[in-house]
């Protein structure tokens, strides 16, 4: 095992990416810290919110760098993300909001392999 990923997406979720690409160019997602709404990943066009070195870019899903406070990442840092999409209306600063559908995060803990590969992977910060 060389490289281990800490997000992913899932195929109707990569699907509701591309969608909203077309639309407003090139994205960037944002775990929510529970402010405002709750814990979900926000969606927005590239650049429209600002990082900063207290934020870290756990990867990629699609073309779309996925990011999450510091803070956070220590809470979820044992923790595999899968980015999924279901029915409903999500956070109101997300893109997705007005399809009638939400981005969510969908978890499971990495194994003690994973987390040992974890270790030498550095993480981006903002």
């Amino acid at each position: 095992m060389t490289e281990v990923q800490r997000v992913a997406a899932t195929a109707a979720a990569l699907e509701l990416i591309a969608a909203l690409q077309q639309q407003h160019g090139p994205l960037m997602f944002h775990q929510s810290g529970g402010c405002c709404d709750g814990s979900s990943p926000m969606c927005y066009p590239r650049g429209e919110f600002l990082v900063g070195g207290s934020d870290v870019k756990l990867g990629r899903i699609g073309d779309t760098d996925f990011w999450m406070s510091r803070a956070q990442f220590e809470y979820w840092q044992h923790t595999h993300l899968t980015v999924d999409v279901v029915p409903g209306r999500g956070g109101m600063f997300s893109l997705e909001g007005s399809r009638g559908v939400r981005f969510l995060i969908r978890s499971r803990l990495f194994t003690d392999d994973e987390l040992a590969v974890l270790r030498d992977q550095p993480l981006e910060h903002g």
